[in-house]
């Protein structure tokens, strides 16, 4: 028989076959019971209606006819030639219910033939004693297999009831299922606006529809944003790329210019280009399932290492000792590079980072003394390609893309990263997660503290 392909023809199957398992167990054990209860029952009968008539026969003569007792209506005696010397009426004119006659040392034999149930007593150890037979026919249904063929063809019926309802308990259970199956096949990537029809309830088919529900939203949401940057990025990627074609087509069609002007200018073009590609490059990094691996950092130093770059506003740093996370140290320093260039491009004359402890989390704050931000703009900078005027004034060859890397770094390091409220100027604030270092841990950073110059 082919193994069923489908859950439906399986679980029914199974279910059959478990049944047909028991069921046969239940009928051998069922058949052998009763097969051995009413043989017993039986025998014990004969042999007690045998032995009341054998006494008698040691006390007086037997009539030739005599009475049944109940079910027992097979009774003989049987002298040492087979001669039957009484009977009863049942027994009268039949053979000697059994061929064995018990010896003289064993008067009491219980017999059966598949026929007869028999208990046969012999009246004194005498050598031509005479055999008292009492018994009954064995019950219609238990001669020969009839009983087991009884039980066999009930035990096939009741297989095919549970057959019967498993396949429809199953089918019923998997229907929505079937109606699950028909909607996937109607969602595709360029349409994900559909949903799975949840089924009534909450049993675990419900609880995987909702789920899938759940994940299409979220696919659709992910596939909405990865169409969004595409856009976007397309955008940006035009605007320098037409700005490097028309420098060169004026190069070509004015033969009085500036072949150095037009070389600058398209120099820039290019730079800018170049810091597209890039910070494109950096975010699908941080997209992958590659995480960079990890280390014990001390933010504090971190930050007095970065603060000493090149610029022309200077960097205060004020950092409580002992504020260790766990990250990347090259995303971290790639977090207060661009916090940094951008306090500095915007601050009027200084910048501030300072290094804190609150609720069990490493603060870093990097405020400037610049024009600030407004609040309603506070979240749209971290967005991919969000360049405000000063920012696009002040950086004409960014990309776009700093503070959003930023953030996604902090996310990646389970962190945030905000714009806050602050009396002057801007304040980004990333928070991260703050670790105790282990106890070998601290000297070897404390000694890369004394080989870095201290900057402020």
């Amino acid at each position: 028989m082919p193994y069923p392909r489908s859950i439906r023809g399986r679980s029914a199957m199974a279910a059959s076959l478990l049944a047909l398992m028991v069921l046969l167990v239940l009928c051998a054990t069922a058949s052998a019971a009763i097969h051995y209860g009413v043989q017993d029952r039986g025998l014990d009968r004969a042999q007690q209606v045998a032995g009341q008539w054998s006494a008698a026969a040691r006390g007086f003569a037997l009539p030739r006819v005599l009475p049944a007792s109940g079910e027992i209506d097979l009774v003989q005696e049987v002298d040492a030639r087979g001669v039957a010397l009484a009977a009863s009426r049942a027994a009268w004119g039949r053979p000697p219910l059994s061929a064995v006659r018990p010896a003289a040392d064993d008067r009491i034999k219980r017999l059966t033939d598949g026929r007869y149930l028999v208990a046969a007593i012999r009246i004194t150890p005498a050598p031509d004693a005479p055999v008292i037979y009492a018994g009954r026919e064995v019950p219609f249904l238990l001669r020969g297999h009839r009983l087991e063929y009884l039980l066999g063809e009930v035990a096939i019926g009741l297989v095919a009831v549970v057959g019967w309802t498993a396949w429809t308990a199953v089918g019923q259970t998997l229907r929505p299922v079937e109606a699950i199956r028909a909607r996937m096949e109607e969602i595709t990537v360029t349409d994900l606006s559909l949903r799975v029809p949840v089924p009534p309830g909450g049993d675990e088919i419900a609880q995987l529809v909702r789920t899938a529900n759940q994940t299409l939203e979220r696919l659709d949401e992910a596939v909405a944003q990865q169409r969004r940057f595409a856009s976007t990025t397309s955008h940006e990627l035009r605007t320098p790329i037409a700005a490097l074609r028309v420098q060169l087509e004026d190069a070509l069609d004015d033969p009085g210019a500036d072949p150095r002007q037009a070389l600058r200018g398209a120099l820039v073009a290019t730079e800018r280009l170049e810091a597209i590609v890039e910070d494109l490059l950096v975010l699908a990094r941080l997209r992958a399932d590659d995480p960079a691996p990890h280390e014990l950092i001390d933010l504090g130093e971190l930050a007095r290492h970065e603060a000493g770059g090149p610029g022309a506003v200077p960097v205060t740093v004020r950092a409580e000792p002992g504020v260790w996370v766990s990250g990347s140290r090259i995303q971290l320093i790639r977090i207060l590079a661009n916090l940094v260039g951008n306090a500095r491009r915007h601050a009027e004359s200084a910048v501030e980072i300072r290094v804190t402890s609150e609720d069990g989390r490493a603060v870093l704050a990097v405020t400037d003394d610049g024009p600030g931000i407004a609040p309603r703009d506070r979240e749209r900078v971290f967005e991919r390609f969000t360049r405000l005027e000063d920012g696009r004034r002040l950086d004409p060859g960014g990309s776009g893309l700093g503070l959003a890397i930023s953030r996604d770094i902090a996310h990646g390091h389970q962190g945030t990263l905000t714009v806050e409220d602050s009396p002057r100027g801007a304040r980004f604030v990333l928070r991260l997660p703050r670790l105790d270092p282990a106890p070998d841990a601290a000297p070897a950073a404390d000694e890369r503290r004394a080989l870095r110059p201290a900057c402020g």
